[in-house]
């Protein structure tokens, strides 16, 4: 019998409380490779704690939650040499330039890689070829972005995490940023990407879905040329974001 491939992300039926508030509320969510998910919700619904589980950083109280098929909990190093993660502020080096970052942050993943294919990788990212070996410090949020995608692709992971990647951006670099998602799913890497930014998930995502109280309360999938309907996704998130 052939070999199973594992999902790359999954969620089913997570519960997780702190004391008596009810975070995650069996939660069920799956992405697969090549997929680009758009997890959209006001403040509070839950978006920022699925990516804590998935990082292993909280454990659920039930449920079942696997990353490219292990339990992040469990074999929690393991699971991050799986795992890209971009945070909302990333964190990178104010006194090393961008090549210096890029190699440190891969040594720190236990991952070398030579000067030629880093470089390669910022001209993916559309990281102009004066800002290579500028310190980090008189960077936009646009560049430190190009910079962690580009550190990203270099790893070759199954599965990125984005935390409101598109925060701050103007929309040029919103629209840079998402032809590089494309690049990266098309890879086939499964891509979760948390975000209040309707119309940059409605440019890039294959599926959007709503969290509401710790669960997914709607969920549509890109369609044809036409993709989604703004109009009902407009009037969902605003529905889910007043409930929260």
């Amino acid at each position: 019998m052939p070999e199973t491939v594992p999902t790359p992300i999954e969620i089913d039926g997570v519960d997780l409380s702190y004391g008596s508030h009810k975070v995650l509320d069996q939660l069920c969510l799956r992405v697969s490779a090549r997929t680009i998910y758009a997890l959209l919700g006001g403040n509070g619904a839950g978006k920022s704690t699925t990516l804590s589980v998935l990082l292993g950083f909280t454990k659920p109280d039930a449920g079942h939650v696997r990353v490219d098929g292990f339990d992040p909990t469990v074999q929690s190093d393991t699971v991050r040499k799986r795992i890209a993660y971009l945070p909302e502020n990333v964190a990178l080096y104010e006194h090393l330039t961008a090549v210096e970052n890029a190699d440190y942050l891969l040594a720190l993943s236990g991952e070398r890689t030579s000067r030629s294919a880093i470089v390669g990788a910022f001209e993916a990212a559309g990281l102009q070829e004066r800002a290579w070996d500028q310190r980090l410090g008189g960077f936009s949020k646009g560049m430190r972005q190009k910079v962690a995608i580009a550190v990203a692709l270099l790893r070759e992971v199954p599965v990125l995490l984005l935390d409101e990647p598109t925060s701050g951006l103007d929309p040029r670099a919103t629209a840079d940023f998402n032809r590089l998602l494309l690049t990266v799913r098309d890879r086939g890497t499964a891509i979760l990407m948390v975000t209040h930014d309707l119309m940059s998930a409605v440019d890039v995502a294959d599926r959007i879905g709503f969290i509401d109280g710790g669960r997914i309360v709607d969920e549509v999938a890109a369609q044809d040329a036409g993709r989604f309907d703004l109009r009902a996704l407009h009037d969902c998130f605003a529905r889910e974001g007043a409930a929260a």
